[in-house]
This record gives C-alpha cells, structure tokens and sequence, in this order.
C-alpha cells in the first residue's frame, strides 16, 4: 500500500520547480524533500558545444562557486571552446597575412 504525503510549500501543483522526493524519517514517517532544478553546462557563443572542465550549475549557485569551476585558464576561457579560439587566432592570422601581402604588392607595383 501506499502512503500519501502532502506538500510542504503553498505550491500545489506538479511544476518543473515543484519536484519532490519521499523521504523517510528516522521516526518512520514520509515525508517530501524538495529538489533542485538540475543546471546546465556552460556552452559555447559561436558552435553550441557544451565547454568541457566547466561545472553544470544554476545560475545562483555559480554565485558561490570558486573561479576555477566556472573558467578555463585560456583566452575566451569560460565563453568559447578550444575549436573555435582556434579558428579566430587562424583567421586573425590569416587576415594579417593577406593585409602584408597587399601592402607589399602596391609597394613593388609603385616601384
């Protein structure tokens, strides 16, 4: 059989922040534990990749965790993934390149 347990807050309805657990008592009653909404992993501004070494957790909680579980020590550290700084210190390299190249052929078309 078994038994009912009845909330414990005034929010009587079965919503995503109204989930529970039954609980039993070291006094053999059942009793509600409320939980947590689960956080989700940091991702990434430009591909969508959830960032690896980066702590799942709700905003609130990421108020009080240390500074090494909410970055990564590189640059764009806790905003992009390793793959796309990457790619922007590629294509950075390349554009300088490319503006090198021009400034060298209007130097030797002048001459």
């Amino acid at each position: 059989m078994v038994q009912r347990v009845t909330y414990r807050r005034r929010l009587s309805y079965n919503t995503r922040s109204n989930k529970f657990k039954i609980v039993k008592t070291p006094g053999a009653r059942l009793v509600i534990s409320y939980l947590k909404k689960k956080g989700s992993v940091p991702k990434c501004g430009d591909c969508g990749s959830q960032l690896a070494g980066l702590k799942a957790s709700r905003p609130y909680a990421l108020k009080r965790l240390s500074r090494r579980h909410k970055t990564v020590t590189r640059a764009y550290g806790g905003s992009r993934c390793g793959k796309c700084v990457r790619q922007r210190i590629v294509r950075a390299f390349l554009i300088e390149e490319r503006d090198i190249a021009k400034r060298l052929l209007k130097s030797a078309h002048k001459k």
